[in-house]
């Protein structure tokens, strides 16, 4: 008797690296950083730090959306819906930090999940960019560069100055 089982469904079509930047830029668009740039330009560095790191484009559409569901530019739903990859949804889920959450269990979940770690180094990095930091008035930028400092030490990596 021959298998009458239908074959399964080829995968849905994922974003497009390019697609990816555009939902990434529309969702931040107004937003900026602490130093008053358009948040896109952070994205945009990011993306392309991980690009320099040898990331890959699951790992680059990743940092293109690290931000987004932590600062309420995307919603979760979005996330779990979105025709994007498995291994690219569980790297922004590792980089969003939820209320409350220490800073060590945040590092320990970048460190468990495939991919994130390089993207986090990509994102520590610019932000920890003394030309970025400059700008920034005294307290802040002290805060902010001992922060970045810290996380570095929990995730076990010496990534800041790698720009």
């Amino acid at each position: 008797m021959p298998d009458t089982t239908p074959p399964p469904a080829p995968p849905p079509p994922r974003l497009s690296p390019g697609e990816v930047e555009a939902v990434a830029r529309a969702a931040h668009e107004g937003q900026t950083d602490k130093a008053g740039r358009p948040y896109a330009e952070h994205l945009r560095a990011v993306a392309e730090g991980v690009r320099r790191r040898g990331g890959d484009d699951e790992q680059i559409a990743a940092a293109w959306l690290h931000d987004a569901v932590e600062d309420d530019a995307l919603t979760e739903r979005w996330l779990e819906g979105a025709a994007l990859s498995r291994r690219t949804k569980d790297i922004v889920r590792a980089l969003t930090r939820r209320p409350g959450e220490q800073p060590e269990e945040y590092a320990a979940r970048i460190l468990a999940t495939p991919g994130a770690l390089l993207v986090k180094e990509a994102d520590l990095a610019h932000n920890a960019d003394p030309a970025r930091l400059a700008v920034l008035d005294e307290a802040t930028r002290t805060r902010l560069a001992e922060k970045y400092a810290r996380m570095c030490v929990l995730l076990g990596q010496s990534c800041l100055g790698q720009e």
